[in-house]
C-alpha cells in the first residue's frame, strides 16, 4: 500500500472544490451549466434530425415498395412449376426503376427465393445468401424496420408487403447516408460547442473577473489593516475602503462601507486604548519616581534606629529589619516599574559597543556567589565578543536570565551558559536541567507580573517582573529573545545585533 506524500496531500486540498477563489468556483458553475445545456441541446438536434432523415427514408421506402409491389403483381399468378418458385430472368423484377442501393427480395413460405440490389451503376446485382436468415424475418404487414447485413452490406431501412401466392415482397434503402449525415452534424456540433465553451469560458472569466475588482478592493483594504501592528502603541489607522466601492445600492458597497464604519470604531477604540495607556504608563513612572525618596527615607530611619545604641526590644528590632528588608524590595519593584515607564515611552539607549564576554563572565561569577549550591558552566570564545548597546541594561538582562535560573530550579541544578559570534551579532544561550516553565506559563512568560507560582516568588523576593524587563530592554535593543522548556530542559536564546557605527 502506497503512502501518498505531504506533496499528493496538498495538491490535493488545492484541488479540492471548497479551496477554489470565488471566481474560480464561478466561473466553474456558469461553464458547467452552459456545458450540460449544450449537451443537452446537441443531444436532441441530433435524435430530432436522426428521426427526422429516418422519416424521410421512410416515405421513400414506402414509394419503392410500392414500385416493388406492381412489378410483382405484372408476373402470372401460376409461378409454382413442380413445387418450386419461377420468375423470369434471374433477378428480382422489383429492381427495375430503383435508386441505387435499393433492396428487393420475394421470401415464401419463410425462405428467400429472390434478394438483389441495385449498384452504382443502376444495374442489379444478386444479394450473397447470408443475407438470407435476416431478410426472412420481415413481416409481410409491418411498420418499416432497421436491420443490419453481413458481409459488409450495412444497415438498411426495409419493409414488408404482401405479394402473389402468400410472398412477402421486401424494400429496403441503406442507411448509410443518414447515419453519416448524423455522424458529421454531430461532430460539427460537439466542435462547435467545444469552441463554444471555450470562448464562452474565457468571455465569463473575463466578465468575473472585472465584476470583482470592487470586491478585490475591498479585500486588500482587509488584508492591509490586518498586517498592521495593532496590538501596542499609537496605531494610525488611516486605511479606508475607496469611495466607489462604499455605496449601498450594490453588495460590495455594503461589504466596503460595513468595512469603513467597522475601521472607524477600530480607529476611534484603539486611540482610546493608547490614551488609557499613555496615562497609566505616565501615572506608573510619576508615582515611581516620587516612591523612590520617601522609600528611601523608610529604609534609612530604619536602619539607623536599628542599629543605634539605644536599647530595644526584641520584638521591635526584628520589626524594623522587615521594615527594612520590605523597603528594599519596594524600592526594586519601584526601580523596575520606572525603567519598564521609560521604556515604554521610547527613552532612546545609548548604543555604544559593549564587550558581551565580559558582562557574562561578571554575571556568571556574582550568580555563583548567590547560587553556590547550583553547578555553573560557562562556555565563551577566546576571543571578545562585541555587540552594539547599553552595558548596564545588558548586564540587567543577562543578570535577571540567571538570577531566574537560580531561584526557579532546585539546589544542586546545572546551568549551562553558552556565548557564541555571529555573522549578525551574538548568541547567548542560558540552558538549565530545573522542572521547567509550565506549559499554560509558557506563552506569557515575558509578560509583567507572570509568575508560575507566587508564594515561591515573594519568599525569593521576585517581583514578576525580571523577564519583562528583559523583552522590554533586548527590543530596545533591536534584538531577541526567545524560550522552549520541557521538564528538565529549559533554554532562553538571547540575540543582539552587532556594533552599530557611532554617529557624529
Amino acid at each position: 500500500m502506497t503512502t501518498p506524500t505531504s506533496d499528493s496531500v496538498t495538491a490535493s486540498r488545492r484541488l479540492s472544490p471548497g479551496r477554489w477563489t470565488l471566481r474560480t468556483r464561478l466561473v466553474v458553475a456558469l461553464v458547467a451549466l452552459l456545458a450540460a445545456t449544450v449537451t443537452v441541446v446537441g443531444v436532441l438536434t441530433v435524435v430530432a434530425l436522426d428521426r427526422f432523415l429516418v422519416d424521410q427514408l421512410d416515405d421513400q421506402l414506402t414509394a419503392a415498395s410500392n414500385r416493388v409491389r406492381v412489378d410483382a403483381g405484372r408476373a402470372p399468378d401460376t409461378l409454382r412449376e413442380n413445387g418450386e418458385f419461377t420468375m423470369p430472368g434471374p433477378l428480382f423484377p422489383g429492381t427495375r426503376g430503383q435508386a441505387s442501393g435499393t433492396l428487393a427480395a420475394i421470401v415464401l413460405d419463410g425462405e428467400v427465393l429472390r434478394a438483389s440490389s441495385i449498384d452504382s451503376d443502376g444495374s442489379p446485382t444478386e444479394l450473397p445468401e447470408d443475407a438470407d436468415e435476416v431478410l426472412s424475418t420481415v413481416p409481410a404487414f409491418g411498420e418499416p424496420q432497421s436491420i443490419e447485413l453481413p458481409d459488409g452490406l450495412g444497415s438498411y431501412r426495409v419493409v414488408g408487403t404482401p405479394g402473389p401466392n402468400g410472398a412477402v415482397l421486401v424494400t429496403g434503402l441503406p442507411l448509410k447516408e443518414v447515419d453519416e449525415t448524423v455522424q458529421q452534424v454531430s461532430l460539427i456540433i460537439a466542435v462547435v460547442a467545444l469552441a463554444g465553451l471555450v470562448a464562452a469560458g474565457a468571455a465569463t472569466a473575463a466578465i468575473i473577473s472585472i465584476s470583482l475588482r470592487p470586491l478585490r478592493r475591498v479585500a486588500g483594504t482587509a488584508t492591509q489593516v490586518a498586517g498592521m501592528p495593532l496590538d501596542s502603541g499609537e496605531v494610525a489607522l488611516a486605511v479606508r475602503v475607496p469611495d466607489r466601492d462604499t455605496d449601498t445600492h450594490t453588495e460590495v458597497g455594503q461589504v466596503g462601507s460595513a468595512i469603513n464604519h467597522m475601521l472607524e470604531n477600530v480607529a476611534a477604540a484603539l486611540t482610546a486604548r493608547h490614551q488609557s495607556e499613555q496615562r497609566i504608563r505616565s501615572f506608573v513612572a510619576d508615582a515611581s519616581h516620587e516612591l523612590r525618596t520617601p522609600l528611601a527615607s523608610i529604609r534609612g530611619y530604619a536602619e539607623l534606629t536599628r542599629r543605634s545604641n539605644s536599647e530595644l526590644p526584641e520584638e521591635t528590632k526584628n520589626s524594623l529589619a522587615r521594615i527594612e528588608s520590605e523597603s528594599i524590595r519596594m524600592t526594586s519593584l519601584v526601580e523596575d516599574l520606572l525603567l519598564l515607564a521609560r521604556l515604554d515611552a521610547g527613552r532612546p539607549i545609548e548604543f555604544v559597543p559593549v564587550d558581551l564576554s565580559a558582562l557574562v563572565v561578571d554575571c556568571v561569577s556574582d550568580a555563583h556567589v548567590a547560587g553556590p549550591d547550583h553547578r555553573w558552566d560557562l562556555r565563551v570564545p577566546p576571543e571578545p565578543v562585541t555587540v552594539s548597546g547599553d552595558s548596564d541594561r545588558l548586564h540587567q538582562v543577562i543578570a535577571n536570565l540567571l538570577t531566574n535560573a537560580r531561584v526557579h530550579t532546585p539546589p544542586g541544578s546545572a546551568v549551562t551558559i553558552t556565548l557564541q559570534p555571529g555573522d549578525e551579532g551574538a548568541t547567548l544561550q542560558i540552558r538549565d536541567n530545573g522542572p521547567g516553565i509550565p506549559p499554560d506559563l509558557l506563552p506569557e512568560v515575558f509578560e509583567r507580573f507572570s509568575r508560575a507560582d507566587s508564594s515561591r516568588s515573594r519568599e525569593a523576593g521576585s517581583t514578576g517582573l525580571g523577564l519583562a524587563i528583559v523583552s522590554a530592554v533586548v527590543a530596545a535593543h533591536h534584538g531577541t529573545i526567545t524560550v522552549r522548556s520541557a521538564p528538565g530542559d529549559t533554554e532562553f536564546t538571547l540575540t543582539l545585533p552587532q556594533p552599530r557605527p557611532i554617529e557624529r
